[in-house]
């Protein structure tokens, strides 16, 4: 596959503000191509691609943490659908995404190359940016595109190649397709100008420092450098010049200075995830040992958290557990440190004390994903499926495109013996992965095992009938 497809993808939709006059009608009673509901089409599409090939993070505590990142950008961001959908992507590499259709995906590696939370952040502002000016669709509509939709999974194939680091995506883009795709997502100087400087609003409006834009491209030059011909995922379709950072920089420069640190949860997750990604668990131990050693004090408990995951990571949950037994008695209300000792209590089969913990903490923290999630994994190592169920079928409520909560819940009701309750949520699960023959028949079996009248069959028979109405409509074209 050409070093191009190799790609970070991001792409847009909404924006109300002065520079509102100067975009194209898109969609609409302006009769252009990109609709809001096709977006929505496009970014389904994009997503079921998404989750059935490419390897993602389904680790609550890092998916928490982009949530609250992400959202304490949008309300800066001028984007008129605020309704996103974020994915986790389980590569090291530089990469960041943002799809038509509210979908917004990051790489595990972005944390370990952004240094600092203000690096980490521009980059989400950069494409929500992409996002809230519609670059995609506004190029779609200079090209005069015939099926936008079709688009989706060349897309989706540009996504995977870049997430595997293979030609897993091959399959869905070929010749001059993949080409005039990879030329539509290539954006142009002047929506990469565009994205920067909202971006840099985007980050100021939120109390972060919009010096840490310069500084990531920066760090991205670097990584282009030291890779030589093999041009970073994020930087095929962001091409980046000295110039542009140049320019960001002074734009930077005229934003109020202000001394804003980073969050501790940012390096706590960053160490997490550098844990998960060194060659082995003990690399990892050495790793973090070592910067113990030389430890700057103002990282030194994310240092030693990140020793614990190592620890915890090679099967040695007796000293993560002491660690982390530490840090809670400095700061006990710490959620990241809580449910990470409660990983380790389980893992060294301290079942009762896991779930002491974690039930305490859900009592100060009612609703909370990384707890409740934890949660439900200490019931189900417990034997008790039927709290499990109802810790997840709560989890399913809140986040309902998380399709791995729906494959817990469907263990969960297994293990409680609700036969009907597992067809459920594995019809949920078929759903997003974008089967709906097998969704339909997980419903009906459900229906079967259900009484005429009871409010419960009546809730799976408008399920199936509103399935089988999107298959139908699939089949007619």
């Amino acid at each position: 596959m050409p070093a191009g497809l190799c790609l970070l993808l991001a792409l847009p939709f909404g924006n109300p503000t002065a520079q509102e006059s100067q975009l194209p009608t898109i969609g609409g009673a302006g009769g252009g191509l990109i609709s809001g509901k096709l977006e929505s089409d496009i970014g389904e599409q994009v997503m079921i691609s998404i989750r059935r090939s490419t390897p993602r993070i389904t680790d609550p505590l890092v998916y928490d943490y982009l949530t609250a990142i992400i959202y304490r950008l949008v309300p800066s961001a001028p984007l008129q659908d605020r309704n996103l959908t974020l994915t986790l992507i389980d590569n090291p590499g530089i990469n960041a995404f943002a799809v038509p259709g509210g979908i917004v995906g990051v790489n595990g590696g972005l944390f370990l190359s952004a240094a600092t939370e203000q690096q980490f952040a521009s980059v989400l502002a950069h494409e929500l940016a992409h996002l809230s000016q519609r670059h995609f669709a506004r190029r779609m509509e200079q090209q005069e595109a015939n099926a936008p939709l079709a688009m989706a999974g060349m897309i989706a194939g540009i996504i995977l190649s870049a997430a595997t680091q293979s030609d897993i995506g091959i399959a869905a883009i070929a010749g001059s397709q993949a080409m005039a795709v990879q030329n539509m997502l290539a954006y142009s100087r002047a929506h990469e100008q565009e994205a920067d400087r909202v971006g840099l609003d985007i980050l100021a409006n939120a109390g972060m420092d919009p010096r840490g834009m310069p500084e990531m491209f920066e760090i991205l030059m670097r990584e282009n450098r030291l890779q030589g011909n093999r041009v970073p995922e994020y930087l095929s379709t962001h091409p980046l010049t000295q110039s542009r950072v140049s320019d960001t920089l002074n734009r930077a420069e005229q934003y109020p200075k202000k001394t804003i640190g980073d969050s501790l949860e940012y390096h706590l997750i960053r160490s997490r995830l550098q844990a998960r990604y060194t060659s082995s668990p003990q690399v990892a131990i050495d790793t973090f040992e070592a910067y113990l050693e030389k430890s700057n004090p103002a990282r030194s408990e994310a240092i030693r958290y990140g020793l614990a995951v190592a620890y915890l990571r090679n099967n040695q949950p007796e000293k993560a557990i002491n660690l982390l037994q530490e840090l809670l008695e400095q700061q006990p209300e710490r959620i990241t440190f809580q449910v990470t000792l409660a990983e380790a209590l389980l893992g060294n089969n301290q079942i009762e004390e896991a779930r002491k913990l974690l039930k305490s903490a859900l009592g100060r923290n009612p609703g909370n994903y990384p707890i409740s999630y934890q949660l439900a994994e200490t019931e189900l190592a417990a034997g008790r499926g039927s709290a499990a169920a109802q810790l997840l079928k709560d989890l399913t409520r809140d986040m309902p495109k998380q399709e791995h909560l729906w494959l817990k819940l469907a263990d969960a009701e297994g293990l409680a013996r609700n036969i009907v309750g597992v067809h459920r949520a594995r019809a949920e699960y078929d759903v997003l992965m974008g089967d709906l023959e097998a969704a339909q028949r997980q419903l009906r079996q459900a229906q079967e095992k259900l009484s005429a009248g009871s409010p419960e069959r009546q809730i799976v028979t408008e399920r199936l009938a509103e399935i089988t109405r999107r298959l139908n409509s699939r089949r007619n074209g």
